[in-house]
């Protein structure tokens, strides 16, 4: 008996493999010389709901006075002014707002100190986040607003 034949009849142990990427069943019509025709693709998955987008806009919300490089009041929009930021400033920015820009709201709040955090699901929501550069004492206030 040709063993293609024998371990299509019997599974000769290899129950876990035929299970795993149908040996056995593949197995006979090999031996039988059909063409083998490959199974049915998948379902493609269900539409993807539409994506909530949203505006970002970035305020130095905190600087010392003599800083080189924001100024308090300084304000951005997300992306297109996204190269005027400090790339100090940019680096710490960065997560935040990719987060944001997603939808993400984070779970804390700034309690006990002067940033007041908006939450608001429906519409702004904001963020602040500190330059690591130790001379600037900088905070950027991230605001997104939804707008669709």
């Amino acid at each position: 008996m040709e063993r293609r034949k024998f371990i299509g009849k019997t599974g000769c142990g290899l129950l876990g493999l035929a299970a795993a990427g149908g040996i056995l069943e593949a197995a006979p019509a090999q031996a039988a010389g059909q063409d083998q025709k490959p199974a049915a693709p998948p379902p493609p998955p269900a539409p993807a709901q539409r994506r909530t987008r949203h505006k970002i806009d970035i305020e130095i919300f905190e600087a010392r006075p003599d800083t080189w490089c924001h100024k308090k009041g300084d304000k951005f929009e997300y992306p297109t002014d996204w190269g005027k930021i400090c790339p100090w400033l940019r680096a710490s920015l960065n997560e935040f707002v990719r987060m944001l820009e997603m939808g993400v709201t984070l779970p804390w709040m700034y309690e006990n100190t002067p940033y007041q955090k908006v939450v608001d699901p429906d519409g702004i929501t904001t963020e602040y986040v500190r330059c690591p550069d130790p001379t600037a004492n900088l905070v950027a206030k991230i605001t997104r607003t939804k707008i669709g």
